[in-house]
């Protein structure tokens, strides 16, 4: 199973071509190799140690470059972090693709609904959401970095409405149905349940809150 909240599965092309100081058009090969590296490496360590708990002499060693190479990418630790915000995205996001495009079905939700449980017991509840972590500490911190961590969650969130709106437009659900409130309420339940689990390192708060919402999904049924 692919892990849908810690995938670190480097895809250098798009880190590459994510946000940089030197813009990626302008970079050689090696310089987007050296990019996507230290994004990763910086990616690990924030979700591990924090932003907090992460200094720019960890990110060297862990990337294996040296303080003017990192400069050279990222001028302050700001310009870094965007990078780490759009690299999670991207990694959670895209990892559960496959997924997304089966939320227009109750098999498919429960499909998803699964696999994420599953993935956590699989991962002893450790751990959480890279994007929920990273915002639960930045969000009262930098208001831009804010702004592209709810644009993350509005994808995901969007993601997950798309199901559920083809579910309404064919004539699945009740004609007060509102398939975007859905999406919402499940993508809650899931942050929620992840951040409960992460501090009881048990999954019986996230699979309550995702059963609860996919119940009144199946009580929408037309």
């Amino acid at each position: 199973m692919e892990p849908f909240f810690f995938c670190y599965t480097v895809d250098m092309k798009n880190i590459a071509s994510n946000g940089a100081n030197n813009g990626p058009n302008r970079l050689t090969k090696k310089g987007k190799e050296t990019r996507a590296r230290i994004v990763a490496a910086a990616a690990e360590l924030m979700f591990g140690n924090g932003v907090a708990g992460t200094s720019v002499e960890d990110v060297q060693r862990k990337a294996s470059v040296s303080a003017s190479q990192l400069y050279h990418y990222f001028s302050e630790k700001r310009a870094l972090i965007a990078a780490v915000v759009a690299y999670q995205t991207e990694q959670v996001l895209g990892a559960q693709e496959p997924l997304f495009g089966r939320l227009d079905t109750l098999e498919g939700l429960q499909a998803w609904r699964d696999a994420i449980v599953q993935l956590q017991l699989e991962r002893q509840c450790q751990g959480g959401c890279p994007i929920g972590s990273l915002a639960s500490e930045l969000s009262e911190t930098d208001a831009a970095v804010r702004a592209e961590l709810a644009e993350a969650f509005g994808r995901w969130e969007h993601a997950i409405a798309a199901g559920l709106r083809a579910m309404a437009a064919r004539g699945e659900l009740r004609p007060g149905a509102n398939p975007d409130r859905l999406a919402l309420a499940l993508l809650a339940a899931l942050q929620g349940g992840l951040l409960l689990t992460q501090v009881r390192r048990d999954t019986e708060a996230l699979a309550a809150g995702l059963d609860v919402i996919l119940a009144h999904i199946r009580a929408q049924l037309a």
